[in-house]
């Protein structure tokens, strides 16, 4: 991130979470909800998942015995603890928008700039000269999720531990990007951004990528495979309708209406991407901002939460096109595992990748099920499959991050290089 947007982020109030009315209706909604079904089940007329079903007999059957007022009191009573459940969130989001952190990191040296898109220069003294890594994050979220706080950046890790960290920012799009497709991301900006890397260090780079940029950097692995020592695809959806069916059907569904304000915008808004993720798990943002209001202030616990939710609210726009291939082929149609998803006219195929590959899968991970990233483990032919305990972010800035995710990641990188390095030699000496 540039000092000049550190410092607009500094002077300006939070905006989230966001989109702050939906979150603020869904809990509103959530709440009265309870209040609605009382007086279903007051009259008999709930039904009741059948695991509950008996329970919920008996619990009605007692109040009936205790007197007339019985469901009035417990009206009541719901409606008390509604209202103090949304205080409690609304404590949390107060809290939140008011919290003296801000992110304070130095930015990086742009090494490489082409429209909205740069590259960014983590190495230091100790990995100036050291394997280079080309690190690829999402086109979705700021990249700097991958460099969040000194304790929290695996870019500055890999530095430190040696390597010559080099980092895309996409930024959001501009008047440039206004018409972009994937391929003129991959088959453009990416692939100039991987010959930069080369011709600044002189030796090709294992390509680490994240989360959407795990797709990106798979197809760049295919489509360049001369210049590139490895691929790591991390937290990397492949099939997007196992674990996720009705999320296609949705797509599918809206395909039509989206399309069209997608058309009239040139893009798709943060807020409405924001909504989408929203609606994978509804009741996320209570629970997260509820926890929230009992942390300690100035505790290293608040101002990390602060530190990820300004990241997750700091996300930006798709250009119309790419959210276009994106949700609707990807997620509506499933194009990538399907063979249908191409770059520049070619199939995106991972059985054609042929360098070494890791692909790391969180355990618990919400935004890409393990069942939508496995099967590209087992598609890249000899890929190693690491299974991580962590989830989707919590990968990248959990306590143990270090320990499960950075450490393991390192020393395989390391160790794809001394390889392709011995190779290299004996090719020669032969």
């Amino acid at each position: 991130m540039s000092a000049k947007r550190q410092a607009a982020l500094t002077d300006s109030p939070r905006q989230g979470p966001r989109p702050l009315p939906l979150h603020l209706m869904t809990h509103v909604s959530t709440m009265m909800s309870s209040r609605a079904a009382l007086a279903l089940w007051k009259s008999g007329s709930l039904s009741w998942k059948p695991h509950l079903a008996e329970a919920a007999a008996k619990l009605r059957q007692s109040l009936v015995a205790s007197g007339p007022d019985a469901f009035a009191k417990l009206d009541v009573a719901l409606t008390e603890e509604a209202s103090r459940r949304h205080d409690a969130f609304l404590a949390g989001i107060d809290a939140y928008r008011h919290h003296p952190y801000r992110r304070a990191l130095p930015p990086p040296p742009v090494a490489w700039r082409q429209g909205s898109t740069t590259l960014q220069d983590f190495r230091n003294e100790v990995g100036k000269d050291g394997p280079p890594v080309l690190v690829v994050p999402s086109l979705i979220n700021r990249s700097y999720i991958l460099d969040l706080t000194p304790k929290r950046s695996l870019v500055r890790y890999m530095a430190d531990k040696g390597l010559a960290p080099f980092m895309v920012d996409w930024d959001a799009p501009g008047p440039a990007e206004a018409g972009f497709t994937l391929t003129d991301y991959i088959a453009g900006r990416l692939e100039a951004a991987l010959d930069q890397v080369v011709a600044l260090t002189g030796r090709k780079p294992v390509v680490v990528g994240y989360c959407m940029g795990g797709l990106l950097a798979l197809a760049l692995a295919q489509r360049r495979p001369e210049s590139v020592t490895g691929l790591v695809a991390m937290a990397t959806p492949w099939d997007f309708v196992t674990e996720r069916e009705s999320n296609a059907v949705m797509m599918r569904a809206l395909a039509s209406p989206m399309s069209g304000m997608i058309d009239t915008a040139g893009q798709l808004p943060i807020d409405m991407l924001q909504s989408m993720f929203a609606s994978l798990d509804p009741g996320l943002a209570a629970r997260k901002f509820t926890a929230f209001a009992r942390m300690t202030r100035r505790s290293a616990q608040a101002r990390d939460f602060v530190a990820m939710e300004d990241w997750a609210n700091d996300g930006v726009a798709l250009a119309g096109k790419v959210a276009t291939e994106c949700l609707f082929e990807w997620y509506g149609e499933n194009s990538p595992a399907l063979g249908r998803w191409r770059i520049a006219g070619r199939p995106v195929h991972p059985e054609e990748v042929m360098v070494p590959t890791l692909v790391m899968v969180p355990h618990r991970d919400r935004i890409v099920p393990p069942g939508s990233a496995l099967p590209l483990a087992e598609r890249v032919r000899g890929a190693k499959l690491m299974m991580l305990s962590g989830g989707h972010v919590g990968m990248l800035v959990g306590k143990r991050a270090k320990t499960e995710v950075y450490g393991p990641l390192v020393r395989w990188i390391q160790r794809c290089h001394t390889k392709t390095t011995v190779a290299r030699k004996r090719t020669k000496a032969v």
